[in-house]
């Protein structure tokens, strides 16, 4: 069945062995490429390299935001005193206060608070075991997250095909009415050719260009065989599924387009024009709100 991928969701997975606990959610809203964001602890950072590609694997389109929380209760242990930091904060204490000749106290709660008085100075190697466990559970909040934009595409899928066939029946409506429209389209180009001739010094040449343009100005079955091309094309689009967003939002503007031309071209269809306006005017309705819902798919 072919898949079509809303570019909203959200899916959390909570995994652990042993001791270790790990927690990844991810969420995804629209963007036009792949734009990527991660909130991790310090012992997770060195993976998120294989993140990237992880994900890579599962969407294309989409701003997405990765948080992972982690926790170890066997390696629960008092932190690590800087003694360094420590040392170095003692000597320049005793030393400012022997350049001004003054008594230091050291004040050792104060001297805990400095920043980096605790932790380890080297960071620590990466743990293979907590890697495997990250990746594990973002695979498959991953998998959980297209599931949960699958079920939304094809909703999406459906709303816009519902669109697409108020275009297509649109398009069959104006074509019925262009049919019937044709003797007053002749008439206006009749009379036009009527008022050349009773001008002084008709040019046959600008009596061929005046009727060649006025036809081409009152007829529509240019834009009505497009629009049913472009309409054909958009079903099959759906058909097939995959990434499909940037492929419907160029058959949106080629759609309007030839709308627009329609509508604009009423004008010289009697009293068929005010019907046809009306058509297109539903059309460029319907049009919209397909922009809209492409606009979140994948």
């Amino acid at each position: 069945m072919p898949i079509l991928r809303s570019m909203t969701g959200f899916a959390r997975i909570a995994r652990a062995f042993e001791a270790t606990s790990v927690i990844v959610a991810v969420k995804s809203v629209n963007h036009r490429g792949l734009d990527l964001h991660f909130q991790l602890p310090a012992e997770v950072e060195p993976f998120e390299p294989a993140l990237r590609n992880l994900i890579r694997r599962y969407a294309v389109r989409g701003h997405i935001d990765v948080r992972v929380n982690w926790q170890d209760a066997g390696a629960a242990r008092p932190p690590a005193l800087n003694r360094g930091l420590a040392a170095a904060y003692v000597r320049a204490l005793g030393d400012l206060a022997a350049e001004h000749g003054v008594e230091a106290r050291l004040d050792v709660t104060r001297m805990l608070a400095v920043p980096g008085m605790f932790g380890d100075t080297a960071p620590a190697e990466p743990n293979p075991q907590l890697e495997g466990l990250v990746l594990g559970a973002a695979e498959e909040a991953l998998a959980a997250l297209n599931l949960f934009r699958e079920r939304e595409g094809a909703e999406l899928g459906a709303e816009i095909r519902r669109h697409n066939q108020t275009i297509s029946r649109v398009a069959r409506d104006i074509e019925a009415l262009r049919g019937q429209a044709v003797p007053a389209m002749k008439t206006a180009i009749e009379n036009r050719i009527r008022e050349l001739l009773n001008g002084p010094g008709v040019d046959p040449a600008r009596l061929a260009q005046e009727a060649a343009l006025l036809a081409d100005r009152s007829d529509v079955a240019e834009e009505i065989a497009r629009l049913k091309i472009h309409t054909r094309e958009l079903e099959t689009l759906l058909d097939r599924g995959g990434e499909t967003g940037k492929k419907i939002d160029f058959l949106v503007q080629e759609l309007g387009r030839e709308t627009n031309t329609v509508v604009s071209k009423s004008g010289n269809a009697g009293e068929f024009g005010l019907e046809i306006t009306r058509l297109g005017l539903e059309a460029k309705a319907a049009i919209e709100k397909i922009r809209e819902q492409a606009l979140n798919l994948e």
